[in-house]
């Protein structure tokens, strides 16, 4: 085994990361953090060997998107890589010493100098050489106790004979870190930079070469080769670890997978959403999951047995101090927690789900220092909405079989028909654009029915009632079993499968979330007396059969409301004219809807028309009647 000096030092800080990065060969993820040491490091060596420019070239080689902290790192490596060259010797960049054994790079080998000057000019002294390592940081101590640069003259010395390394040098160049204030502009702050930088100083460090350093690392060598054993050193290092995430929290998803295809019909992991009237069977049923963990707010788990842990706000009295956490910190608590991965549970549950939200909403009026979202209209809403779907994200990302979240039925909003009729809406009592967001996330929604002693799941979905989810079931309800819904679920899994591997055939199937396209069919033969045409199975016909359908949706929304639900476009055809009307606006009895292309399109029409008809127009002249002058006047 060929080995480095970062290589052993990756063993003696943490053997589990040695395994992980030169045994398992795991490749990470490049982070794309402004102050990147390597990034920042790397490119600090070319400017050192180069010039700026290409310093800088390849610090914005590194990420894919360039931002205002970028500019910042790269104003630093600008001011500071032109001192730092001022202090350094004329020599060989990158000198590379390998043998079976051992392999590194030297940064600058400096021929030594005569003080006496020839001909104005000093002289090299033959086969003496000085070694320089370039360092980007503030912690010099830390580079004064390193074996590094002492190895770099033992292994030159050996594979160079002859030649002698007189002195050892680290040329450090100091970081300068600092923040930008609450009320700093950007130029303002990078004043501050720029007078930083003016401040401070690369310096060279000279080391004494310590044999006995050396000796000890060549033990540290054998010990490493021989290990068979790899334990996690757990510490505040570990912040700055490539594997944290996959180590201490378990994700896996940062590490790069195998080049091999996956089998998508394979079930790995399950993420429902169940919504129903209270007591009508939803926890009972969640707790038929395997090996289950409830997060619980409100208490309801007298008749279930899994372990559970309750999300409300806990109290504190030190003395007379009384300390309150809420009732949010506790379930991002529990969900940071849940991400070490040191628990056998298979299944989370959360019960119930607009319980956190709300949860979520008063931990964000005490951030914000408010008393209701209409406080700070501007930002509020979006600012609870962002906390609580960036932590339920968190949550589905979990690396357990299921994740599964409860609600309550909202029964208490109507939707009113033209003709004055109502019908309840049923859906989840959740915020709607949050809902919306929420079933997004999921595999399937289902709704739980009890009919006496009857209990069913339910996977209709319509303009009525809530559904969605990643996944379409062939099936439209089934008794509120265990082992049924695992036969649905595993249906509708492999019909996803399909629908990825055939392309073509899913657009016969659906034109939108829970939409059959038999149904729009059967809804333009009765208008037209016509069945559309298939259309060709291409990107465009599937683009344009899409837009279609969700216009066919509106225009049926429409014709049975007497109001509109949401912004529309409409044609006039008794004037034609193109409007937009909006959410509680009437409809207008002969206007058609249209697309907003379509709609774009019509007024662009109008307008060229108007111009037409004005250029059109006989021009008229003018006449300005002079006034008579009389020999009065």
């Amino acid at each position: 085994m060929r080995v480095s000096h970062s290589r052993v030092e990756c063993f003696e800080s943490c053997p589990f990361k040695y395994k992980l990065r030169y045994l398992d060969n795991l490749k990470t993820v490049k982070a794309t953090d402004p102050d990147n040491a390597l990034f920042l490091g790397t490119s600090l060596h070319t400017g050192l060997e180069k010039n700026v420019s290409a310093a800088i070239d390849e610090y914005f080689r590194q990420f894919p998107v360039i931002t205002d902290d970028h500019i910042n790192e790269a104003i630093k490596l600008e001011m500071l890589i032109p001192k730092a060259k001022k202090i350094a010797p004329e020599g060989f960049n990158e000198v590379k010493i390998e043998n079976e054994d051992f392999v590194g790079y030297i940064d600058l080998l400096a021929p030594v100098l005569t003080e006496q000057k020839l001909h104005g000019m000093q002289q090299e002294i033959p086969n003496q050489f000085d070694i320089y390592d370039f360092k980007y940081s503030n912690n010099v101590s830390h580079y004064k106790d390193s074996v590094q640069i002492h190895l770099y003259k033992y292994y030159y010395e050996k594979l160079n004979p002859g030649k002698h390394i007189r002195k050892l040098f680290y040329l450090c160049v100091p970081k300068v870190n600092i923040r930008q204030k609450k009320d700093e502009d950007l130029m303002t702050f990078r004043k501050r930079i720029q007078a930083e930088c003016n401040k401070a100083e690369p310096k060279l460090v000279e080391i004494d070469y310590d044999p006995d350093k050396v000796t000890d690392w060549l033990f540290k060598v054998k010990h490493m080769v021989e290990a068979t054993a790899f334990p996690k050193n757990q510490g505040w290092l570990c912040r700055y670890c490539d594997y944290q995430d996959y180590c201490q929290k378990g994700w896996d998803f940062m590490i790069l997978p195998e080049n091999k295809r996956r089998n998508i019909e394979a079930v790995q992991k399950k993420v429902v959403w169940l919504y129903g009237s209270p007591f009508s069977g939803k926890t009972t049923f969640a707790n038929k999951f395997p090996d289950p963990l409830m997060l619980n707010t409100d208490g309801n788990i007298k008749f279930v047995d899994a372990p559970y842990i309750p999300i409300r706000d806990k109290v504190e009295t030190v003395g007379r101090m009384t300390k309150r956490t809420l009732g949010w910190e506790v379930f991002k608590d529990v969900i940071s927690e849940l991400e070490k991965k040191e628990n056998d549970f298979k299944t989370i549950i959360v019960d119930l789900l607009e319980d956190t939200y709300e949860q979520c909403r008063l931990y964000m009026y005490d951030q914000m220092g408010i008393t209701h979202e209409s406080d700070d209209s501007f930002r509020a809403w979006d600012k609870v909405r962002t906390e609580f779907l960036s932590t339920l994200k968190r949550l589905m990302a979990l690396d357990y079989e299921n994740i599964v979240l409860i609600s309550h039925e909202d029964t208490s909003k109507d939707i009113t028909k033209k003709g004055g009729d109502k019908i309840t809406a049923i859906k989840p009592n959740l915020q709607e654009k949050t809902a919306n967001k929420v079933a997004g996330m999921v595999d399937i929604v289902a709704r739980v029915i009890a009919d006496g002693n009857e209990r069913t799941l339910s996977f209709k979905t319509n303009e009525v009632i809530f559904g969605g989810g990643r996944l379409l079931t062939k099936t439209d309800e089934i008794p509120l079993d265990y082992d049924a819904f695992l036969e649905v679920y595993a249906e509708a899994n492999e019909m996803a499968a399909q629908v990825l591997q055939n392309p073509s055939k899913s657009s016969k199937g659906t034109t939108g979330r829970g939409r059959k396209k038999k149904d729009t069919e059967e809804a333009q033969e009765a208008v037209t007396g016509t069945i559309p045409e298939e259309p060709l199975d291409t990107e465009e016909a599937l683009a344009a059969e899409v837009a279609q359908a969700e216009v066919e949706a509106q225009q049926e929304q429409v014709q049975e409301a007497e109001v509109l639900d949401c912004d529309t476009y409409f044609h006039l055809k008794n004037n034609d004219n193109y409007v937009l009307l909006h959410e509680g606006d009437a409809v207008p009895e002969d206007g058609e809807i249209i697309s907003k292309e379509e709609f774009n399109a019509g007024i662009k029409r109008i307008a060229q028309e108007s111009t037409k008809k004005d250029d059109e127009k006989p021009k008229t002249r003018t006449r300005t009647r002079k006034r008579r002058t009389t020999d009065e006047d």
